[in-house]
């Protein structure tokens, strides 16, 4: 048999990643303000989009019944088509960009990677280095004095510390010593208060000095800082001579403070958290969910003024523009729509399984993984996360994050029912809280008190989730209650 190439013909089938499919999935997963910034700016670019002002968002809401075993969803949200949307799409092929007509045509009908989201369109405001930058204009009128505080910005760390050789840069400048020191002293009280400091000390001290808090008694309590990492109160009361209440209260004032004042100063803005989903008890003793209006960005195909362009327009490639236009805008209003039905969806399901939570705290958290709730909605699990990512529900315990509901279970004793972890924290936070002098208790006490109530764990996860939520060991503890006794 003659080996040799040859060419035969195959057919088979293949996931392709669209790009409207691609735009979907990353609408899914994006918060909402980053949803409404890509919305606004569709309204801006596509003539065919307008915004709906007439809809009622009352209608969009789930009954939750305590012990429903299914999820009623309302009549006006469908599920319709949310299939593309629910699979695992890790290994498939990418259709690649969206068709662009024209040089500046704008026709985008994805996220894609040279938009990082609503960070990008929002207005960039002034770094920590250029406010810092503006405050030496503001209050150096020389020019030796301005070139001095340019250099110390120049050498100044992210967390706000100068590690300043003084007589090396005053030489270098041509300067005297005590120039130098003075222009940094005066750098010290710009916004925010610290910077330009040496060590912690000073940097703390400033900060006192400008809250008027600075006296002999807090210059000691500074001079002993090693004492206070320790935790050494009776040492501290000693050095500082003060008694155990106004010593509590010293370290509370320090505790105010901020030791790393550079730090973060040149961080993102901080958005302000709109829940996506309203939660509220009904009459019946269930609960009722409704998709927050505010965050639900709500637009509409004008296919009157898409009609009326039709019968206008002569030019092929004019003709092309609109009828992708009028695609990338249909596609839009239903991408929105199976994002709201799947939110919907999924926090319904999450209310349903947590209703202990909501109606008893955070000790009945039950265990939940994204496969108990994508089996019940049939759903994938890849789909359900995209969901709880930077989603948030207001709820009668507050304002939290819907993957704050997905914890690790913890076997009970003797073959009985799963704990949640966060249930478990909440419990040695409790037992940690309700300590005396006399019963403060180590991690292995802890253990035997929770395998007393059913919980199986061992020492080194109660070490772990005690370090996790900063709580000191039993030693420190019981220092800190004997200095405050």
């Amino acid at each position: 048999m003659a080996l040799g190439p040859r060419l035969d013909l195959r057919h088979s089938q293949s996931l392709m990643m669209t790009p409207q499919l691609r735009q979907a999935i990353k609408l899914l997963q994006s918060s909402n303000l980053e949803v409404m910034a890509f919305v606004e700016e569709e309204l801006e670019r596509n003539p065919l989009l307008e915004r709906d002002e007439t809809h009622v968002a009352v209608s969009e809401t789930v009954a939750v019944a305590p012990d429903a075993a299914a999820i009623a969803t309302s009549d006006t949200l469908a599920v319709g088509d949310a299939a593309p949307l629910d699979a695992d799409f890790s290994n498939v092929m990418d259709e690649g960009e969206a068709y662009q007509p024209g040089v500046g045509a704008g026709g985008r009908m994805d996220f894609s990677d040279d938009l990082s989201g609503i960070e990008a369109m929002a207005a960039a405001g002034p770094t920590l280095r250029e406010r810092l930058a503006e405050q030496i204009r503001l209050n150096f009128e020389e020019g030796r004095d301005r070139l001095i505080a340019s250099a110390l910005l120049a050498m100044v760390e992210p967390s706000g510390r100068l590690s300043l050789d003084a007589t090396a840069l005053a030489a270098r400048l041509g300067c005297d010593v005590a120039v130098v020191e003075r222009v940094r002293r005066a750098m010290q009280r710009f916004e925010p208060t610290g910077m330009f400091c040496a060590d912690l000390r000073e940097c703390l001290q400033v900060q006192l000095e400008e809250a008027g808090r600075y006296d002999p008694y807090m210059a000691r309590l500074l001079d002993n800082l090693p004492l206070l990492a320790r935790r050494d109160m009776a040492a501290l009361r000693e050095a500082c001579g003060v008694d155990a209440e106004d010593l509590a209260e010293m370290v509370a004032e320090l505790r105010r403070l901020d030791p790393k004042p550079g730090a973060g100063g040149d961080d993102e803005p901080l958005n302000i958290i709109q829940p996506d989903v309203l939660m509220r008890p009904d009459a019946e003793g269930g609960w009722i969910l409704e998709l927050n209006p505010e965050t639900l960005p709500r637009v509409l195909v004008n296919r009157g003024f898409a009609a009326r362009c039709t019968v206008g327009l002569k030019d092929k490639e004019q003709k092309g523009f609109l009828a992708e236009q009028l695609q990338s805008a249909n596609w839009l209003v239903k991408s929105l729509e199976q994002r709201a039905n799947t939110i919907l969806k999924v926090a319904s399901e999450i209310v349903r399984r947590q209703d202990a939570f909501f109606r008893h705290g955070v000790g009945h958290l039950r265990p939940l993984i994204l496969r108990d709730v994508a089996e019940e909605v049939e759903m994938h699990e890849s789909t359900v996360s995209r969901v709880t990512a930077n989603k948030y529900m207001a709820t009668p315990r507050g304002m939290l994050e819907l993957k704050y509901f997905f914890t690790t279970a913890i076997q009970g004793t003797a073959g009985g029912e799963a704990v949640s972890a966060e249930a478990v924290r909440h419990r040695i936070r409790g037992l940690v809280q309700a300590e005396t002098f006399e019963t403060v208790l180590s991690d292995d006490a802890i253990v035997l008190r929770l395998r007393e109530e059913g919980v199986d764990i061992a020492r080194r996860t109660v070490a772990k989730y005690r370090e996790a939520m900063r709580i000191p060991s039993s030693v420190q503890r019981k220092r800190e209650k004997a200095a405050t006794a």
